[in-house]
Order: structure tokens, then C-alpha cells, then sequence
């Protein structure tokens, strides 16, 4: 059974153009070279203010070690993460399984 991940990054209040600039110019060209299972990227509007969400999924609990192995393991990701690190307050991250009925992504 699939499970998906869902990591929240909380940004530091003014500084959510500069981590969506850093997303666009270096974090998703080095995540795009790794076999893709994302299902989306989000940011808060209403409620979730200053918050960037994102939703992965995965066959299984080895398949997702594996995949983020593979990430933190590529140079590019680790330069784009160690400049990422500092705009951000906190980051959560969930395991969530699809509910047994009604659709998923």
C-alpha cells in the first residue's frame, strides 16, 4: 500500500519570496534528477501563513529511504539544502496511508 509524505516548512515571516526564488533557480532542478514521486507543492494562504507544504508519495517505507538517500546523497541538493536551512523556523513532516475509500492522488 502506497504512503505519502508530507513535509512542512514554516519560513521565517519576509522571507518566503527568497525560499521561492532559491525552489525555482536550485531546489527543483536538483530534486528533478531523481525519479519523481512528487505529488505537489503547496503554500499557505489562509490559516497557514508563511508555510510551504509539500506532498510526496511512495510503494513503501524502503522505496521512500531510498528515494531521499538518493537526494541527500547528490551535491546539488545538499548546496540548494544548506541554503534553504537558514530561511526556515521548523519543518514537520507526517506519513499519511490513503484512506480506504475515495479517491487519491
Amino acid at each position: 500500500m502506497a504512503i505519502y509524505e508530507m513535509r512542512t516548512y514554516t519560513v521565517i515571516v519576509g522571507k518566503m519570496s527568497e525560499v521561492t526564488e532559491l525552489y525555482k533557480s536550485q531546489g527543483w532542478p536538483a530534486l528533478g534528477k531523481h525519479p519523481q514521486r512528487l505529488v505537489g507543492y503547496f503554500t499557505g494562504d489562509i490559516g497557514a501563513l508563511n508555510q510551504l507544504i509539500h506532498i510526496w508519495k511512495f510503494n513503501d517505507d524502503a522505496d521512500r529511504r531510498a528515494f531521499w538517500a538518493g537526494v541527500y546523497g547528490d551535491a546539488e541538493f545538499m548546496a540548494f539544502a544548506a541554503k534553504l536551512r537558514p530561511l526556515l523556523l521548523s519543518q514537520e513532516n507526517k506519513l499519511m496511508m490513503a484512506a480506504p475509500w475515495g479517491s487519491a492522488p
